[in-house]
């Protein structure tokens, strides 16, 4: 095993690793018959939603899943041509 491989292998563990954390962290979007009826709200929670503690988890996830692809599709690419 080369160095490089070391590497990846515990840059994709940690980077799986944080997804898990992130994703159990949030909560779930049950909101059953009633929430898909309601809707969307315009009240003061609704303008600034992305400033809430789950619109910041669910954008850190966005970014820790494009970091893993992007890992997989490296490794895969430089393990590919090493060899």
């Amino acid at each position: 095993m080369s160095a490089l491989e070391i590497i990846l292998g515990v840059l994709l563990i940690a980077a799986s690793l944080a997804t898990i954390v992130i994703v159990l962290m949030q909560k779930s979007r049950e909101g059953g018959l009633s929430g898909a009826i309601v809707g969307g709200s315009d009240t003061f929670f609704g303008k600034n939603k992305s400033r809430t503690k789950e619109a910041i988890l669910a954008r850190v996830t966005r970014y820790i899943a494009i970091v893993f692809f992007v890992l997989c599709l490296a490794t895969t690419l430089l393990l590919l041509f090493l060899k």
